[in-house]
């Protein structure tokens, strides 16, 4: 009897990391990786950044080659998207109309841009997501000069924005908060960010988009209407102490623009899980295990599921918690695999091949942001904090701590300009939720021991 195979669906990190980790853990039966997108799998925190920014080409962002790939013998579907899911059967549907049933399903669809009604049809309005979306923007800022309106001033919007001032592009970021990052980072840190753009020349409104103003197609373009200016609903305010580099006076609904980037956030690829069966509320849910239902586990950006220390479900949209997440996820599918019988043998494995068992994922969060030279780090819960203690240990050299707190624990802190000792340091603070105090009392003395 022919096995069946186990299907990666998503072609990125946690997609990567999963069939890497289903080979090691010894699955040797027929391995599918499908892929929405054409190309190999890559890194996209970098698309902000160094992709963007033009210091990088594309072939340094992919995470493995054709020839590093080739050893895992897969079943490469690149350019090609899950159309359905039977949870009882295992039957994956593709979008040529193909069906196959599989011994597995690793869900790691991860999420997709938002984006405003009507804007697809403007030129000159881009979302940053994926590796072409980002070339495609970075050929509109070479040159200079131009004015960008960055809508969203969460991570995304504040790395673009800061990559395209340095290009020499007149910015504007917009947000409905008024302080940058304000949701990830808390007011105190974003106030500190606020102050870096605007020293950079950034300017800084609040406000929500209520459209677009456009002119006529250039007959040499693409025939789409193109973008001048981005209007606000209620006219928008320049951000607090940005009224003299907000570039015009309050109450001002449009903001002139060549490019618009909208960074207005994500939402989890899941429309094609259509199976009653599975939650598909804020991501795909899973239980501690990643399991979304027996044989089907989901890892990345689109998985919510139980973290086992934090004691409610989570979900993570950072790249460290991708490929950990994949790992993990692949891991305990082939325990569930293993415990029915259904693991086809690595060669040479007998009686003595490591039991495997499941495991709950419990990982310590971590996510970082560059902007201009300021790197931020960020281990264990950041938003949705209730307490924010954020303290500048030496403003010139810009170095900051943040401790953050939920129902009386620190379950997060935020770092820029310490040394890697003093980081892991943090980290070993944060692993497990302590008291406040307590928390306070550690961190000071792991920032201290310099």
């Amino acid at each position: 009897m022919t096995t069946r195979p186990i299907a990666v669906v998503g072609a990125s990190a946690a997609g990567l990391a999963a069939a890497e980790a289903l080979r090691r853990g010894g699955w040797r039966g027929p391995l599918t990786l499908i892929g929405a997108e054409p190309h190999l799998p890559y890194d996209r925190p970098p698309l902000s950044k160094q992709l963007l920014h033009g210091a990088w080409e594309p072939d340094r962002l992919r995470l493995r080659t054709e020839d590093q790939l080739a050893p895992l013998d897969l079943d490469l579907r690149l350019g090609t998207r899950a159309t359905g899911l039977d949870v009882a059967t295992r039957t994956l549907t593709l979008d040529g109309g193909e069906q196959f049933g599989c011994a597995g399903v690793i869900i790691a669809t991860g999420v997709a841009a938002r984006t405003l009604p009507g804007a697809d049809r403007i030129a000159g309005v881009h979302t940053l997501r994926t590796l072409d979306e980002a070339l495609a923007l970075r050929a509109r800022l070479a040159g200079g000069g131009r004015r960008l309106v960055v809508v969203g001033n969460g991570v995304l919007g504040c790395e673009a924005a800061a990559v395209a001032r340095e290009l020499g592009h007149e910015v504007t970021l917009v947000g409905v908060e008024e302080t940058p990052m304000a949701a990830a980072v808390g007011t105190e840190v974003g106030a500190l960010l606020a102050a870096e753009h605007r020293a950079r020349g950034v300017r800084l409104r609040t406000g929500v988009v209520d459209g677009f103003e456009t002119a006529p197609a250039d007959p040499a373009g693409t025939g789409a209407p193109r973008v001048t200016a981005v209007r606000l609903a209620n006219g928008g305010t320049p951000a607090s102490e940005g009224v003299a580099a907000g570039g015009g006076e309050r109450g001002a609904s449009r903001l002139p623009a060549d490019l618009v980037l909208l960074a207005i956030g994500s939402r989890p690829a899941v429309e094609w899980l259509a199976d009653p069966a599975l939650d598909t509320t804020d991501g795909l849910r899973c239980d501690a295990y990643c399991a979304a239902a027996p044989g089907i586990y989901a890892a990345g950006d689109v998985a919510r599921w139980d973290h086992p220390v934090h004691g409610r479900p989570l979900r993570f949209e950072h790249r460290m918690n991708a490929t950990e997440q994949g790992m993990a996820a692949a891991r305990n599918l082939l325990a569930e695999l293993a415990e029915a019988a259904t693991v086809p043998a690595a060669p040479g494995a007998g009686d003595d091949a490591p039991t495997q068992e499941r495991r709950p994922f419990a990982p310590v969060p971590y996510f970082w942001s560059d902007q201009y030279d300021l790197k931020l780090q960020a281990y264990g819960l950041t938003a949705g904090a209730d307490r924010v203690e954020a303290t500048v240990l030496d403003r010139a050299e810009r170095r900051l701590l943040a401790l953050y707190g939920r129902d009386g624990r620190a379950v997060g802190v935020l770092a820029a300009g310490l040394p890697p000792r003093q980081l892991r340091a943090l980290r070993a603070v944060i692993a497990t939720p302590l008291p406040w105090e307590e928390a306070r009392e550690r961190i000071g003395a792991a920032t201290a021991a310099g």
